[in-house]
């Protein structure tokens, strides 16, 4: 008996012979619609979203004011360039993004398509502020995949064969307290890693030719690492004692998704440029480089930008974006969602050695897995186990981290209780039953 084919299986048999092997399939769940956290796949089947597309629906899919301006703009224009023709949109969504991400007492802003866009532009204003070339990041960074971005993203199997890659870019490691601390206390390891970050002075690069050091607070694709407070702060002292700018990346941990605006809020660190995208344009493609005015003016006329900087239409749907986030303060959602999220999972790390560590800010949360209990050996065999049997469950989840060995929480920050502790429930069925198969 020849078994049915489902409308899915057509579609990634459809989508094998057409499209470039390189663009990665993170899970297997298709979709025909979507509507707040609830994807409905295209054969029908409803699939709780713990993925939120990668961290760009934190207002839900498809909020309604956010569709309804999407509607009237491009009943207006699609497009005229920024460049050549000025529009209000624009001016309008940079006026809000200095609002509530404040740079000092003057704020300036640019907008382009992606996060990786908005990197580039950041290192290239940068550079230009401070005359300076030389760039250092961090150990387990992702900053995205276009050249520079991809010089700066740490994890080896983003760039197999795409080298050379750019230069002047200087690494340290990321101050990861819970796979490095060893027997130190908090203290201890900010106090060896901030010696660490004043020796490179010595050994890494001369910080006299450092234009500037760019770090994700919250780190994404690393696995949802968040800096040490202490170390943050000292490393805005390194900076000002260099005259190094330091560059936030704020694309996946901005817009609600930790209770703020930007991580950086909830650190009280102030960085000099920040970047932001994803969760910004409810999953239309804008991106921001924030940064001091007197910074970003440095950038020569021309230099920045491009065709398609600030999309009339995602201006619209950022800007409805962040009034909808407001009208449902959706930062206080986060804290909510993030409080059970934590006591769920930390319950259940209790039970299991298999899970080293829960962690987490706001609703920014991960849950890593580990071999006998040890943070230095990754278990990079349980979370595919995991993300599929999930996905046969009805919940749409991602791994991360350097050795894809734990598995992040994205959830939409509007998703109701009742579906947050089913999704909960489903990834909790298939910990045990993934430990169990070990």
């Amino acid at each position: 008996m020849i078994k049915e084919v489902t409308k899915s299986q057509d579609l990634f048999n459809r989508r094998k012979k057409v499209v470039a092997n390189g663009v990665g399939v993170f899970n297997t769940a298709t979709v025909m619609e979507a509507k707040g956290a609830i994807i409905i796949d295209v054969d029908g089947r409803e699939l709780i979203d713990f993925a939120g597309g990668i961290g760009v629906v934190n207002a839900g899919h498809c909020p309604e004011p956010v569709v309804e301006a999407i509607r009237e703009q491009a009943g207006k224009y699609l497009h005229t360039s920024f460049n050549v023709v000025t529009y209000e949109p624009y001016i309008q969504l940079c006026e809000e993004l200095a609002e509530i991400l404040p740079h000092g007492d003057n704020t300036k802003v640019m907008l382009v398509s992606t996060g990786a866009e908005a990197v580039e532009n950041a290192i290239k204003i940068a550079r230009q502020a401070t005359k300076k070339s030389a760039i250092l990041c961090f150990t387990g960074a992702y900053h995205g995949r276009t050249m520079m971005a991809m010089t700066l993203t740490s994890k080896v199997s983003y760039k197999y064969d795409c080298g050379p890659f750019s230069p002047e870019v200087y690494r340290l490691p990321f101050p990861n307290f819970y796979r490095y601390r060893g027997t130190r206390d908090m203290d201890k390891f900010v106090e060896d890693e901030l010696k660490r970050l004043y020796e490179s002075a010595l050994n890494l690069v001369d910080p006299k030719s450092v234009a500037a050091v760019i770090i994700e607070p919250i780190q994404g694709e690393g696995g949802f690492n968040p800096v040490p407070q202490k170390y943050l702060e000292g490393l805005r002292g390194f900076c000002d004692e260099h005259g190094i700018l330091l560059i936030m990346d704020e694309i996946q941990s901005g817009f609600c998704r930790t209770g703020h605006w930007a991580s950086w809020q909830h650190y009280g660190v102030q960085p000099d440029i920040s970047t932001y995208a994803k969760s910004m344009g409810s999953g239309l493609p804008i991106a921001a480089v924030v940064g001091r005015a007197d910074i970003m003016d440095a950038a020569a006329i021309g230099s920045i930008g491009g065709t398609y900087i600030g999309s009339p239409i995602c201006c619209v749907a950022a800007s409805a974006t962040i009034k909808y986030m407001k009208d449902i303060n959706l930062n206080e959602k986060a804290i909510k969602i993030g409080n059970v999220i934590m006591d769920r999972l930390q319950h259940l790390m209790k039970q299991h050695s298999e899970i080293g560590d829960v962690r987490g800010v706001g609703a920014m949360v991960a849950i890593e897995f580990v071999k006998n209990g040890d943070p230095r050996q990754p278990n990079s065999e349980i979370c595919p186990q995991i993300v599929k049997g999930c996905a046969e469950d009805g919940l749409v989840i991602l791994s991360a981290g350097t050795y894809k060995n734990a598995l992040r929480i994205l959830s939409p920050l509007v998703i109701t209780e009742e579906q947050l502790e089913k999704g909960l429930s489903i990834l909790e069925v298939q910990i045990k039953k993934a430990i169990k198969n070990i």
